[in-house]
């Protein structure tokens, strides 16, 4: 008699990680950062805001209240928002959008919808939980209430290649998240195309302080005590937290950055150091 009995399969080999050593001394030299990217942001979705919150000391959202308020936002302006992640920048946004329908008209119109994109998917079943959620806390007897259901729409999409017609919008912004597209400089020419003339580019990125002592006290706290406490926290195998440090320290500096959104067409460039140069927030406008 034959068994039939067969060995239970072997168990799989975990999978390795998105980054190490030898790939993160210039993570943005990496042949296929993209889908490494990708998938380390599938990976720490989950605890992306907790770990943003806690690691920036809660300065993150500061940060992205800077940004709405440098892009001088109309109420007729329509936003994008890419690399969106968990939708924090966008409704910033919205929020300012629905203040300032009320401020300009009454009664208030429909204000223009916002569009929220990112390259990883697993981000945007958050971003539509959270901008539910901030529905339900503002229907409380606030006016701006009544303009939030239906503002914000979420799809899924590449920096690079946006899913959007010619000149369709009036800001695009970017959080975070221009130093992890595979090539800057062609997202910042798409973002150039889907502009109207007038229209504002807003780019707010990590940076590094001028100032020697600052910046050697900084790398101790970004290279040595964030990625111990982020990982333990989220629990992440891919090494993002590893990245984070490697992918600012590597990427390109202020004036390189300014340079790069001019060659792309945008004009009356400026830079809006924060929280002693941690953070940049960069504003250009086009003009053609």
């Amino acid at each position: 008699m034959v068994s039939t009995e067969t060995s239970p399969p072997p168990p799989e080999s975990p999978a390795p990680p998105a980054w190490d050593d030898a790939l993160l001394r210039n993570p943005h030299a990496v042949a296929d950062k993209r889908s490494r990217v990708q998938r380390m942001f599938a990976a720490i979705a989950p605890s992306y805001d907790l770990n943003n919150r806690l690691h920036s000391l809660w300065m993150d959202q500061h940060w992205r209240r800077k940004a709405v308020e440098v892009a001088q936002l109309a109420a007729a302006d329509r936003v994008v928002d890419v690399a969106c992640g968990t939708g924090d920048l966008t409704l910033k946004f919205a929020a300012r959008r629905c203040l300032r329908t009320l401020e300009d008209h009454w009664p208030p119109p429909r204000p223009a919808q916002l569009v929220g994109i990112d390259f990883t998917y697993e981000m945007l079943p958050l971003a539509r939980r959270k901008t539910d959620q901030v529905g339900e806390e503002t229907a409380g007897g606030n006016p701006a209430a009544r303009l939030w259901p239906g503002i914000v729409q979420f799809i899924n999409g590449d920096a690079q290649a946006l899913p959007l017609p010619d000149a369709c919008c009036d800001v695009v912004s970017i959080a975070f998240g221009i130093r992890n597209v595979a090539d800057p400089a062609a997202a910042i020419a798409e973002f150039h195309r889907v502009l109207r003339p007038g229209g504002r580019l807003i780019i707010l990125e990590f940076s590094l302080p001028t100032n020697a002592a600052l910046r050697g006290l900084y790398n101790f706290y970004f290279r040595k005590v964030l990625p111990r406490t982020a990982t333990l926290i989220s629990g992440d195998k891919t090494g993002a937290y590893k990245y984070l440090p490697e992918s600012v320290n590597t990427f390109i500096g202020r004036e390189q950055m300014a340079g790069m959104m001019q060659a792309a067409g945008f004009s009356r460039v400026e830079q809006f150091p924060l929280t002693f140069g941690v953070c940049v927030c960069y504003r250009g406008v086009k003009t053609d």
